[in-house]
This record gives structure tokens, sequence and C-alpha cells, in this order.
């Protein structure tokens, strides 16, 4: 039996333009209905590309570029807590050296944390124009 009778297509096929989430309609719905329940019936009705069923989300602003140091000014043995320990060359080598700079975040400076700590590489509105163009 099909959790999808008459009477939840139509309050779907209402809901959607109205730019309600999925999660919220399929709260509304009832019956143990889940997001993706929603999402897929509205991919099988073709309700996906309705004009105007997302509010625009803010546009990212843009994060100003981190220099971090040139070489490193802290060795294995002199580094401390709050030292970044971003490495530098290989550490078999006599060269070998750690950042240095103030930590920001976890071990790691501003500069070196923006890079060992990204976010997902594709935004989510990406992701959810690739899953509405999806058959």
């Amino acid at each position: 039996m099909s959790a999808w009778n008459e009477d939840r297509l139509t309050r779907l096929k209402r809901l959607w333009p109205q730019g309600r989430s999925a999660d919220w309609i399929a709260r509304e719905l009832g019956g143990g209905l889940t997001r993706n329940a929603v999402l897929g019936q509205v991919r099988r009705l073709g309700l996906s590309s309705v004009a105007g069923n997302r509010a625009p989300r803010p546009s990212r602003q843009e994060v100003p570029a981190l220099v971090a140091p040139a070489a490193g000014s802290a060795t294995i043995l002199s580094v401390r807590r709050t030292d970044c320990r971003w490495p530098y060359g290989d550490p078999a080598e006599k060269s070998f050296s750690l950042c240095g700079s103030p930590v920001r975040r976890g071990a790691f400076c501003a500069a070196h944390a923006a890079l060992a700590y990204r976010g997902p590489a594709t935004p989510i509105d990406a992701l959810m124009a690739f899953a509405e163009r999806v058959p």
C-alpha cells in the first residue's frame, strides 16, 4: 500500500510551489513520510522545476586570502601548544620546520587552518540544483 493517497498528492502539489521545504511538507503531511519521500514524489510529479519554489539564498561573502609564512620558524623541539604545527619540508631533512605562528584554529594559524579545514567542495545550492535535474 502506498503512503501517497490522492489527498496527500493534492496537498503536496499545493504546498511545494509555496516554497515550503521538503522536511516541512513531510511533517505537515504526517503518516511517517520523510523528507526523501517528499523529494522523490516531487521529482516523479515533475514539480521540481516549478518556478519560485525556493526563496533565493544569500550569496556567500568572499573570505580575504590569508598569507602563510614562506618558511617555518619552529622546530619539532621548540614548537609550543600555542604555535602552528604546519610542516615545511621533509621530516627526514635537517631543513624541516613547523610554521610557528600563533594558533587560531585547531593546531594551525589562520592561513593554514583555511587550508586544513575546508568546507564542502560544492555549495549546497549547486547540489540541490543538480539533484533537481537528475532523472
